[in-house]
């Protein structure tokens, strides 16, 4: 694929858009638009990839606006034209004080007798013509004719037995949901709330869980790199499960999964799928899994599953609660056995997150087939957090990240971060000690940048202690022990 040619179509679509000659310009986008989407399909890497799909977006969204400006003017041109009178349009041009040559009588019409047109058709409103002959059928008063009846259900994406059809996209349009038989509403809610097509959070932006990585890789990331070994048996698992004490890089372990598989993901809370109306939870976790079928490959992420899916049974269960419980199984059931069939490149996967897998319902666990345990950080990742979190902030050549790891022993990702973030600002709070409002504004960038010292490290461990028992650890490992399936 030339580049050159690709950055030459794109100037020329834009030169033209901005001297008026808006039907050319169209026709550049087009062509560059179909370019950069088969050059796409020959990248491997998925960061270039991403990148090349985000020119191609701009370039649509510029195409779009050129295509509105066209149909703007077609509008003006057709009002004109109606403003003008029929007699101008179809007669030519005559002087009225100029009578026209007589007829001769062997051309003269026949005189017509006029029939009450207009009378017969309010007398008899079901009478229609039909065919050329122009004979006519009756029509029921709340009957529409067969033909309109089948333009009006293709305008609603559907034939006439009610089954969806397939739109037609052109080469440089993006796909759009059809929420025909949903409240418009709630599919623009989940539109705007929750697909996210590049999270941007990459395998090195989280330190150490080597082994979480590796599991995820060959759950999710791997059949879309070999769909054609990743059949039959060896289908993709359907739900990823993880479980580990809060801070320990959940949330961003399933980023950095929709990121590096490319999928569109769908990060999901309990407040998204819970409604006041009754009815309407279920719903919505319907329409989430159609758009996520849909918009496949997708990652569906569910944090803190177990407020959503907690044991049914219970005293305190609420009937709603159990509603949207039997539609979320129902629906991770209908993922699963589209699996066995389609292409992996179309799968559906669920990843879920809790931090009391203890309180999740039994058959949502078996539905989540892999179950993963995120510990708390090692040394070694202990060090290399300190370094992903300082790499911003200037450190004092004495001190020594592997020993600041070791007396962090316990702490969790989220609490070493805090500690990195108060540590930071140690030197700032002891320069504006004592100095009024208008010193503080009068002091520069270069006053405030001083280094990080192992004393503001002691300070702020001092303050910050780690968020996560013993027993808490116990109990997860215990739960593992019993449950896992790493």
């Amino acid at each position: 694929m030339n580049l050159a040619e690709i950055c030459d179509n794109a100037k020329k679509g834009r030169e033209y858009a901005l001297l008026g000659n808006y039907d050319s310009s169209m026709v550049y986008y087009q062509g560059v638009i179909q370019q950069i989407q088969r050059h796409c399909q020959s990248i491997r890497d998925p960061a270039i990839k991403g990148k090349w799909q985000q020119v191609r977006q701009e370039l649509v969204e510029e195409y779009e606006q050129v295509k509105s400006i066209v149909n703007t003017l077609e509008s003006f041109k057709m009002d004109r034209r109606a403003d003008i009178p029929v007699s101008c349009q179809d007669e030519p041009f005559r002087d009225p004080d100029v009578w026209p040559p007589p007829v001769p009588a062997e051309h003269r019409a026949p005189p017509q007798i006029r029939r009450p047109s207009k009378a017969l058709r309010k007398e008899s409103p079901g009478l229609q013509p039909r065919g050329p002959a122009g004979r006519a059928h009756m029509v029921s008063k709340g009957e529409k004719p067969a033909g309109s009846r089948e333009r009006e259900s293709r305008a609603r994406g559907r034939d006439d037995k009610g089954k969806k059809i397939p739109q037609e996209v052109g080469d440089g349009e993006i796909p759009k949901f059809d929420g025909a038989g949903y409240d418009k509403d709630l599919v623009e809610a989940l539109e705007r709330d929750i697909v996210s097509r590049n999270p941007s959070i990459h395998w090195d932006d989280i330190a150490d869980l080597e082994e979480a990585k590796k599991l995820l890789r060959e759950a999710v990331v791997l059949p879309m790199w070999m769909p054609d070994f990743f059949k039959g048996i060896r289908r993709p698992w359907k739900g990823v499960l993880m479980v580990g004490p809060p801070g320990t890089g959940k949330t961003m372990l399933a980023k950095a999964v929709a990121t590096e598989c490319g999928t569109t993901f769908f990060n999901v809370s309990s407040s998204t799928l819970t409604s006041k109306y009754r009815g309407e939870s279920e719903k919505l976790v319907r329409l989430l899994f159609e758009m996520a079928r849909f918009y496949a490959p997708t990652t569906i992420f569910i944090d803190e599953i177990d407020s959503i899916c907690s044991r049914r049974g219970t005293s305190d269960e609420h009937e709603a609660s159990r509603r949207v419980k039997s539609e979320l199984l129902v629906q991770m059931d209908g993922v699963g056995g589209a699996l066995e069939n389609d292409d992996p490149s179309k799968m559906v996967m669920v990843l879920a997150a809790t931090n009391f897998p203890w309180d999740i319902d039994e058959a949502l666990r078996r539905r989540l087939e892999k179950r993963i345990y995120i510990p708390l950080p090692t040394a070694k990742g202990r060090a290399e957090l300190l370094k992903i979190n300082l790499r911003e902030v200037e450190l004092d050549p004495d001190i020594s990240l592997e020993e600041i790891a070791e007396k962090i022993e316990g702490y969790s990702g989220a609490d070493i971060t805090n500690v990195c973030r108060d540590a930071s600002l140690m030197a700032m709070r002891r320069r504006i000690n004592g100095l009024t409002p208008e010193e503080i504004r009068a002091l520069s960038k270069e006053e405030l940048q001083m280094p990080v010292t192992n004393g503001d490290f002691e300070l702020a461990l001092k303050k910050i202690s780690k968020s996560v028992s013993a027993a808490d650890l116990e109990k997860y490992e215990k739960w593992m022990v019993e449950f896992g399936s790493a």
